[in-house]
C-alpha cells in the first residue's frame, strides 16, 4: 500500500513539475531572443503583481490541454452565457482542470495514507478525486451560466418596459437599446452588458438582425429570444416597433401571472412531505408526549401491582 502511494505521488509530482518547468522556466522565446540578439519585449520583463502569479500559472497550464474545436466552441458559448468574455477564459478553465485533477488526488492520497485504508478503496477514492477535479471547473461555469440566465430572466420585464418608454418617446430602436443599457447598469448589469454588446456590434457594421440573433444565441434565455423574434419580425415587415413591444410586454405580464398562479397551485402538493415528516411528528410529541409519560409513571405501576 505504501509503495503504491509512493509511486503514484512520484509520478504526479514529476509530471506536474516537468510541465510547470517547461512552461515557466524553460522560456524558449527568451532563448531565441538571446541567440538572435533581438530585444526582448518590455512587457515580458515587467514584474508581475503577486496576486496575478497564480492566475498566470493556471492560464499557462491551460495551454497544455488540447481540446477539439467543437468542444472548445461549446466551452466558449458556456463562458459567454456565464459572462466571461476575456480571451483567456477558456485557457483558465483548462488550466483549472489540470491543476485540480493533479492536486485533489494528491490530497486524497495523503489522507488515505494517514487513515490507512485498503488498496482497492484507495484507488477508487483517488480516481474519484481526479474525476471531480477535472469536472469541477465545467460544473462551476454551467452553474454561473444558469444563475446569469435567471438574473436576465428576472430583469427582462423592467428592460422591456424601459424599451417601450424609450421607443414611444421618439427614439429609434438602436438609441433605445443604448439608453436602456445606460439606465439598467446598476439595477440589472447583465442585461445592460448584453444591450451594450448589441450596440457595439451595430457600431462595427453588423446588421441589426444579425446583432439581435447574436444576443439570443449568447444568452439562451427564452424570454429574450422571444423578444428578439418580435423585434426581427417588426423590422422585417415594417410594423411599429413601439406597438410590437407593448403587445409583447402585455404578453409577458400575462405569462408571468400564469406562472405565478401555477406555482401557487403547486404549493399545497409540495407542502405534503414537509408537513408529514417535520410538523406532524412535533405535534405528536407535544400532544401525545405528556400523556405517554403520565401513563408510564402512574398507570403501568398500578397495573403491575394488580
Amino acid at each position: 500500500m505504501e509503495l503504491f502511494l509512493s509511486i503514484l505521488l512520484f509520478v504526479l509530482l514529476a509530471g506536474l513539475t516537468t510541465t510547470v518547468g517547461v512552461k515557466l522556466w524553460a522560456r524558449p522565446k527568451a532563448a531565441m531572443e538571446r541567440i538572435t540578439g533581438e530585444a526582448a519585449d518590455t512587457s515580458a520583463r515587467m514584474p508581475m503583481h503577486p496576486s496575478l502569479v497564480f492566475r498566470d500559472l493556471v492560464a499557462r497550464l491551460g495551454t497544455v490541454l488540447a481540446t477539439p474545436s467543437s468542444q472548445s466552441k461549446l466551452l466558449e458559448r458556456r463562458l459567454f452565457r456565464a459572462g466571461y468574455r476575456s480571451p483567456g477564459a477558456a485557457r483558465m478553465v483548462h488550466g483549472a482542470r489540470l491543476l485540480l485533477a493533479a492536486v485533489l488526488p494528491l490530497v486524497a492520497a495523503l489522507l488515505i495514507w494517514k487513515a490507512g485504508l485498503e488498496t482497492d478503496i484507495s484507488v477508487m477514492i483517488i480516481a474519484a478525486a481526479a474525476l471531480v477535479g477535472y469536472t469541477a471547473p465545467g460544473c462551476f461555469v454551467s452553474l454561473q451560466a444558469r444563475r446569469r440566465q435567471r438574473r436576465i430572466h428576472r430583469g427582462l420585464p423592467d428592460a422591456l418596459d424601459l424599451l417601450v418608454i424609450c421607443v414611444e418617446s421618439g427614439l429609434g430602436l438602436d438609441q433605445a437599446l443604448m439608453q436602456a443599457a445606460k439606465e439598467m447598469e446598476i439595477a440589472h448589469p447583465d442585461i445592460s452588458q448584453e444591450f451594450a454588446m448589441v450596440n457595439l456590434e451595430l457600431r462595427t457594421g453588423k446588421r441589426r438582425v444579425e446583432a439581435l440573433r447574436n444576443l439570443a444565441d449568447r444568452t439562451m434565455v427564452d424570454g429574450l429570444r422571444k423578444l428578439v423574434a418580435v423585434l426581427i419580425q417588426a423590422d422585417r415587415f415594417g410594423t411599429g416597433v413601439a406597438q410590437s413591444l407593448r403587445t409583447h410586454a402585455d404578453y409577458m405580464r400575462i405569462q408571468a401571472r400564469q406562472v405565478a398562479e401555477e406555482k401557487a397551485a403547486k404549493v399545497g402538493v409540495k407542502l405534503v412531505f414537509p408537513i408529514f415528516f417535520c410538523i406532524l411528528p412535533t405535534l405528536f410529541v407535544v400532544t401525545v408526549g405528556p400523556m405517554a409519560v403520565r401513563i408510564a409513571r402512574e398507570l403501568l405501576p398500578m397495573m403491575n401491582n394488580l
